[in-house]
């Protein structure tokens, strides 16, 4: 098959599929269009949901962390003092 040919056939294949797209569109392409927008919208909103979501949960453990560490901190301190207190002693 010539180079020709295989172009003359993907050419009326493209043809093909444009012409049987616009045939089995659901909607016009303005319709179309808003359709896509509002979904891009609704996934943005909803990846910007999940994000806030994660960030208030990263910010609950960090606060987590930090109040456990003060307490061992605390502890620490205490435990240290009273074996201080026992050597001295």
């Amino acid at each position: 098959m010539s180079t020709k040919n295989v172009f003359l056939a993907a050419l009326t294949g493209l043809a093909a599929g444009v012409a049987i797209g616009i045939l089995f569109a659901p909607d016009k392409g303005e319709k179309t269009r808003k359709k896509l927008m509002k979904k891009k919208e609704d996934y943005l909103d909803e990846l910007t949901d999940k994000f806030n979501e994660f960030k208030e949960n990263i910010e609950e453990f960090q606060q987590d962390v930090t109040e456990e560490a003060k307490d061992m901190l605390k502890k620490g301190k205490i435990k240290a003092g009273k074996i201080v207190d026992n050597l001295t002693s």
